[in-house]
């Protein structure tokens, strides 16, 4: 009888997580003759390598090993004498293993390692990435500009991963100067979901929606199925799985710290513990 007091706080945290995340089983598949893509096999995304080719755009994304940004120790002759005392331990508002997990080891990220890199693992087609949509573009907003902001979508099932393919289309047509107002659109990729029930299963009912935005169905295909946009969904898969993403939304700091904002205690404190954990990563 004595472990019957443990079953309320369970199930308390369970019904937490379930309102916090989507998770992979809850993403819904897309009807099989409304998709117009094909999923790529298990074995050919194993194969798949996570670093951008040579040949390819500069600004294709990348993965970057921590490593790299640390310089080689330089030979310095011994001091006896302590130069400065340490850093005084500082008072954390959050905790490892309560608020947020470490990645053991530490895993690549997309950019360069010349900045702390905070990425959001997300799908359009859930409701908690939609809600956290404000708070997170107002954290971005007003980041450190030592800090470099990623989205990265999920690519659990066809539906999804043809979402994710929507994404880095957009992306690519944003940097190219050809879609205007990227934010404007990534709205209304949210509201055409949860506000007007477009599922958008469909390469032609995507079209339409870029269409509306003044893209063109030339320049929609030629970018739609890029080798680029190809290859960053490639890069998505890998991190996903690096990173061991199984809900979305999903936060991970540098490769190195991952969280949810079930674990963080809400979006509002989401933002907060982003910040601190830069902010660690800032005094290595």
């Amino acid at each position: 009888m004595k472990h019957l007091k443990w079953i309320g706080p369970l199930l308390l945290f369970a019904g937490l997580l379930s309102l916090a995340s989507c998770s992979k089983e809850e993403a819904p598949a897309a009807p099989a003759e409304e998709m117009a893509v094909s999923e790529e096999s298990t074995e050919a995304a194993e194969e798949a390598t996570a670093v951008i080719a040579e040949e390819a755009a500069p600004e294709t994304a990348e993965l970057v090993e921590e490593s790299a940004s640390e310089a080689e120790p330089v030979d310095e002759a011994i001091v006896l004498a302590v130069a400065e005392p340490p850093v005084a331990k500082r008072d954390w508002q959050f905790k490892e293993g309560q608020h947020y997990d470490r990645l053991v080891p530490t895993q690549p990220t997309v950019g360069s390692a010349d900045k702390i890199e905070v990425a959001e693992f997300f799908w359009y087609g859930c409701p908690h990435c939609y809600d956290m949509e404000p708070y997170i573009n107002k954290w971005a907003e007003n980041k450190d500009p030592n800090v470099r902001f990623v989205r990265i979508p999920a690519t659990w099932n066809a539906l999804v991963r043809l979402h994710a393919q929507l994404y880095y289309t957009e992306e690519v047509l944003a940097r190219n100067g050809i879609l205007k107002n990227p934010e404007e659109f990534r709205d209304a990729v949210f509201q055409e979901y949860h506000r007007r029930n477009n599922r958008m299963t469909s390469e032609a009912a995507i079209q339409t929606l870029f269409a509306r935005f003044g893209v063109n169905a030339e320049q929609f295909g030629a970018t739609w199925s890029s080798f680029e946009v190809n290859q960053k969904l490639r890069v998505a898969e890998d991190l996903a799985r690096r990173y061991s993403i199984s809900s979305v939304p999903a936060v991970v700091v540098n490769g190195k710290y991952r969280t949810v904002t079930s674990e963080a205690g809400g979006y509002t404190q989401l933002m907060e513990l982003i910040d601190e954990l830069t902010v660690r990563e800032g005094l290595r």
